[in-house]
């Protein structure tokens, strides 16, 4: 393994920066997405304190006994809300289950809401644990201030692809985004041919915003020279991937990059990603300017949801 340099880039331009300075970060981006599809971002504007309360909320969920997480098992929930086992899925194909179990969380709605009851992909109630008291409120503020950092990183993107900066406003309205929990146990000292804290993937969606405690672990792939490169925990940030949509959206020309993890820490590790993909409805069509000269969409349009289910189907049917 290789400690790689993933590039920090600070958002505080799309809030508080001039022309200049919006330009000179879209610019940072583009290298980044071109480059590795993996970036680190300074400048997010969500408050430490919020960070905090995540994390404790998270490992308190996760102590609970094994009875009282099965309460709000995902199996439970027809929008794939709630707790997932240790063991619980296999990103990596060929490789044992995942040493890691999870807790997924979506926009709130009400079981009478029309999207609900029109069947609309992964949208319905959460599930909360009755155990962990402010669990709810704590996790939903979260994917509150995680929304607004998801059209921020948005606007940023279209920057960077030369693009108005309110290109991606329909993309962003009303849009699918997942808030997952994870907690990984050690790596065991005799682990099975394999078997790791997560498989190595590609993340289906939009992008990704991944919140890591202090443990090392996460590994992102370096196609050029064919090693994986150990991204550590940098305080005060969060990790950004750009998942399959986007670089379907941009003909390749944005990576969607191999990931895994490790938990060599010898210690409890958490982490907390969140999965923006944005308006089910919205069509995702080459865009301007990532075509060359006589070359050829690699994709046909499809919507968002559309893409969803395509890799949703792959992966789990």
């Amino acid at each position: 393994m290789s400690v790689g340099k993933l590039p920090v880039i600070d958002l505080t331009p799309m809030r508080a920066g001039d022309e200049f300075h919006k330009r000179a970060l879209g610019d940072a981006l583009r290298e980044a997405c071109v480059h590795t599809g993996f970036f680190y971002v300074a400048g997010h504007g969500v408050p430490q304190a919020l960070i905090d309360r995540v994390f404790a909320a998270s490992k308190a969920f996760f102590d609970q006994p094994m009875a009282d997480k099965r309460k709000v098992d995902k199996a439970l929930s027809a929008a794939n809300r709630g707790y997932e086992f240790l063991g619980g899925q296999t990103l990596e194909p060929g490789a044992p289950p995942d040493l890691k179990e999870g807790f997924y969380i979506g926009e709130e709605l009400a079981e009478d809401d029309p999207r609900v009851l029109a069947g609309a992909f992964n949208m319905g109630p959460n599930q909360w644990p009755a155990g962990v008291p402010d669990f709810a409120p704590v996790m939903m503020e979260y994917y509150g201030a995680l929304l607004e950092l998801s059209r921020e990183i948005m606007a940023a993107l279209a920057l960077s692809l030369e693009l108005p900066e309110d290109y991606f406003e329909a993309f962003c309205t009303e849009p699918l985004a997942t808030l997952r929990l994870l907690h990984y146990p050690p790596q065991p000292a005799q682990p099975l041919p394999g078997e790791k804290g997560c498989g190595a993937h590609t993340d289906f969606g939009g992008v990704t915003i991944l919140l890591l405690d202090d443990k090392p672990g996460l590994q992102v792939w370096d196609a050029l020279n064919e090693r994986w490169l150990d991204a550590q925990p940098i305080p005060g940030t969060f990790v950004v991937n750009l998942g399959d949509m986007i670089a379907r959206w941009t003909n390749d020309r944005y990576r969607s990059t191999l990931h895994r993890v490790i938990n060599t820490s010898g210690a409890e590790r958490y982490s907390v990603p969140f999965f923006y993909s944005g308006a089910p409805q919205h069509e995702v069509r080459c865009l301007p300017g990532c075509l060359g000269e006589g070359e050829q969409p690699k994709y046909a349009p499809v919507t968002v949801e559309g893409h969803l289910r395509e890799m949703y189907r792959r992966t789990y049917v």
